[in-house]
């Protein structure tokens, strides 16, 4: 017999995992984003288990496939970021809330083949409606305040905001003067004095 959450329709009503359902569930989250981060899409399922101290079916039953999985922790970690954004919205200086989160946003995605993976897809899995969705308002409004505060030019939008970010990363990744090269497009999106 399933439990459903108290207030939800049936039609809407998702199934209350057991204690150590949700347990297992984090366990496997938690490797799957570990290994995803390190080898991406190319860690196998079984791996992922071996590291969450689960077998195999219990992936399945939390998962379908491989793809929901890497979705999932995707998902997670751009819930993580779409959060760090908006709490940067009642910053004193949005220019250097702006400049901070695009450096930093690029240098953690940069380190983790999963978000890499995601965003080189032709779809741009990470910016997608139904994954990025948050993500891109929380970027755009924060591009906004930095406009509307003089510190970013005022001729890129939130479209090419989105683009330099998975230009930056790729050129992180692939550079040994990657570092420095964000930088130089940091500098070119401060607005003229």
């Amino acid at each position: 017999m399933s439990t459903y959450f108290v207030g939800q329709d049936v039609e809407e009503a998702k199934p209350v995992l057991r204690a150590d359902a949700r347990r297992n569930r984090a366990r496997v989250l938690a490797a799957a984003e570990e290994a995803f981060a390190a080898e991406g899409l190319a860690v196998p399922l079984d791996e992922i288990a071996r590291r969450a101290q689960v077998g195999a079916g219990t992936v399945y039953r939390h998962f379908p496939s491989k793809d929901a999985l890497f979705q999932a922790v995707v998902l997670d970690r751009i819930e993580q970021f779409t959060q760090e954004a908006g709490e940067l919205f009642s910053a004193g200086d949005p220019g250097e809330a702006f400049f901070g989160y695009f450096a930093r946003i690029i240098r953690q995605v940069s380190l983790n083949k999963a978000l890499c993976d995601s965003l080189a897809t032709t779809t741009g899995f990470a910016f997608k409606a139904e994954a990025g969705g948050g993500l891109r308002e929380v970027l755009d409004k924060l591009l906004a305040r930095a406009q509307e505060a003089g510190a970013v030019r005022r001729d890129i939008d939130g479209a090419d905001l989105r683009a330099l970010i998975v230009g930056c990363v790729a050129t992180e990744r692939q550079s040994e003067s990657g570092h420095e090269l964000v930088r130089v497009v940091i500098d070119g999106l401060r607005a003229s004095r």
